[in-house]
């Protein structure tokens, strides 16, 4: 929901590239959302947001990519928060931001994670913590076993009867492929134990759903990285195992991904995709900039979604049966 004064308000500029995005996302068949049925969830790295300032066009085009959706996991969003509060501004009053902490170190870039959601389609259920690897005692202490270079994060939310549980993360780049599996293998096995954890302490039908999804650093599904992060059981949706889906400008890497556990494959729709807002040529958005220089103000990576169904009183009545 857009305020209708800031609309208003716009330049001559902005008005003609807000139209053509429009037709842009138009083209991306993103479905609507159906309160209480299914919402609609997607992953965005958002180049260096809160960095480099945006201009008034780029926050009102963010805004308008953002507002396709009900629940967006956002990477490299910075410490300074001022353009994310621009953002939300511009998208209404019913979307509220959750994020972590930002790294005090260079290593990860002085990064955050944040979850935007709309409050009409989504509500927030008080969870929001960095995720831990696994622990080994040395002596007195309690030793991580390997080491996220921006710890990834989790939070819990709900929409109308459906409680999920969704981690973002943005893997490193580092100087090799071969220093991304540790990382990768260590979001997967933390999926597994908490499944186990929950199932220890919980009805097997009351187990809030997981989903892991942002900047994973994956080239392709055939890469020996897509075989880490899916070690322990994690697996892409099925309306997003087209190889067409790459989320960089280019459409030929698969750096980002939205993944699940195969318990519950009726918990998606047959929708999903990626929202081209670049379509091969920025100039329309931003007349007189060069591409590099686009990126910086959209983003070099395009947002990746799927399409949640919620309406999970048919498992639920299925369980009350398998139970007698």
């Amino acid at each position: 929901m857009r305020h209708v004064t800031e609309l208003r308000t716009v330049s001559t500029d902005i008005a003609k590239g807000l139209l053509v995005l429009k037709e842009r996302i138009e083209a991306a068949n993103v479905p609507s959302s159906r309160l209480d049925e299914s919402f609609n969830l997607a992953t965005w790295n958002i180049r260096e947001f809160g960095k480099t300032p945006r201009t008034r066009a780029a926050v009102h085009y963010i805004a308008e990519v953002l507002g396709q959706f009900d629940l967006i996991g956002v990477v490299e969003l910075r410490d300074d928060l001022r353009d994310l509060a621009r953002v939300l501004e511009v998208l209404g009053p019913y979307w509220q931001a959750v994020y972590s902490d930002a790294i005090l170190d260079s290593g990860g870039n002085r990064e955050r994670v944040a979850y935007l959601f709309d409050k009409r389609q989504v509500a927030f259920n008080g969870m929001a913590s960095a995720a831990f690897a696994r622990r080994r005692k040395q002596g007195t202490e309690w030793i991580p076993e390997m080491n996220w270079w921006r710890p990834p994060y989790v939070a819990s939310f709900k929409s109308g009867s459906f409680d999920f549980v969704v981690m973002t993360t943005h893997i490193r780049w580092g100087d090799s492929e071969d220093g991304r599996v540790p990382e990768l293998q260590g979001l997967a096995q933390w999926v597994a134990d908490k499944v186990a954890l929950l199932k220890k302490g919980r009805r097997s039908w009351a187990e809030p759903d997981i989903f892991v999804m942002g900047d994973f650093n994956i080239p392709s599904r055939k890469s020996p990285l897509f075989d880490a992060i899916t070690s322990e059981g994690l697996r892409v949706p099925t309306a997003l195992l087209k190889d067409e889906f790459g989320s960089n400008l280019e459409r030929d890497k698969r750096y980002d991904q939205i993944l699940h556990l195969p318990r519950y494959p009726e918990n998606f729709t047959n929708k999903g995709g990626v929202l081209d807002f670049y379509c091969g040529n920025h100039a329309p958005l931003f007349p007189g900039l060069d591409k590099q220089k686009f990126t910086f103000q959209m983003s070099d990576h395009l947002p990746l979604w799927v399409q949640v169904n919620t309406d999970i009183e048919p498992r639920q009545l299925r369980a009350v049966i398998d139970r007698k």
